[in-house]
């Protein structure tokens, strides 16, 4: 028995549920699917509530704004059954048996199970490079190597876990913003949970403009640093936020801090631009969280 829940915001997820939905129904496991919008613009709404029309299926809209967090707590409280399966609503499952592979763990010893992500090889249109450019090199990952450090890659894009233990740790996160999946993962990994990554993938189609997108890493970092100064990411895999904190124990951090404003035009030509380098990605980003630690 699954419930299949996807939070929605300004995307069409016809082509998604319907997909998700015919492999649900294949597999003759009881089902729902529970969509709730969460305030998107009229034009998504009222193409996402053809949706309705397949059975089991349950699509709401929210009166305002709730946030990623709110919305996934809303839609676990709704969930009919004690397995829950979480698909952002700009993917698409890769393998064809997607929902049979998830199936086949249910009532495994495992508490959450990680599926993961992948990106067209195509690449997109120069405004998209950046966030196909990240997600290849740092999101792209096996199951082996996900397994190797079992609570640092924790996509939330595409995730099975149990009701309970979804429930009692998703409602720490209080506030709205971007980047709490690894406050998440180490709610997880305090307490034990035993996480499992299979290769079980979705293309990660609704990519950001490079723009927004650099917001979002900035908003993200952002979000680790009141965390960690809140004490909530003391025991974090987090590659960036562990780096930082070396830095500052070695007064390296100021170094760091000078990099991001003698070189913000250089890194943003290059982030913005049709040629995006990883390089230039990962100092961009350790720059910025030692300038917003010494300047915010």
């Amino acid at each position: 028995m699954l419930s299949v829940l996807i939070p929605v915001f300004n995307y069409d997820i016809r082509s998604l549920v319907t997909t998700v939905h015919k492999q649900l129904v294949a597999s003759s496991t009881p089902f729902e699917i529970i969509c709730i919008d969460d305030c998107s613009k009229t034009h998504f709404s009222t193409l996402n509530s053809e949706v309705q029309q397949l059975s089991n299926i349950t699509y709401s809209i929210a009166h305002q704004n709730k946030g990623r967090v709110a919305t996934r707590q809303e839609l676990a409280k709704s969930a009919a059954y004690d397995w829950l399966l979480f698909l952002d609503a700009d993917v698409m499952p890769k393998p064809d048996n997607f929902i049979e592979q998830y199936i086949g763990h249910l009532g495994s010893k495992y508490k959450a199970i990680y599926g993961g992500i992948t990106y067209e090889n195509t690449k997109p249109d120069s405004n998209f490079m950046l966030r196909w450019t990240y997600g290849k090199a740092k999101e792209e990952l096996s199951a082996n190597y996900r397994n190797s450090n079992t609570y640092k890659s924790l996509v939330s894009a595409n995730f099975l876990i149990q009701k309970s233990i979804f429930t009692e740790h998703n409602v720490k996160i209080r506030q709205k913003g971007y980047g709490y999946d690894n406050y998440f993962g180490t709610l997880l990994k305090a307490n034990t949970t035993p996480v499992l990554h299979i290769d079980n993938a979705v293309y990660h189609l609704g990519l950001e403009s490079n723009t927004i997108y650099l917001n979002k890493i900035e908003a993200a970092v952002n979000t680790l640093l009141k965390l960690n100064e809140q004490g909530q990411l003391n025991d974090t895999d987090n590659s960036l936020l562990n780096t930082f904190k070396r830095l500052k124990i070695w007064k390296v951090n100021y170094f760091f801090s000078w990099l991001y404003k003698a070189f913000y035009n250089q890194f943003k030509n290059n982030l913005l631009g049709d040629r995006p380098r990883i390089f230039i990605i990962q100092c961009y980003k350790l720059s910025y969280i030692c300038y917003q630690d010494l300047n915010s």
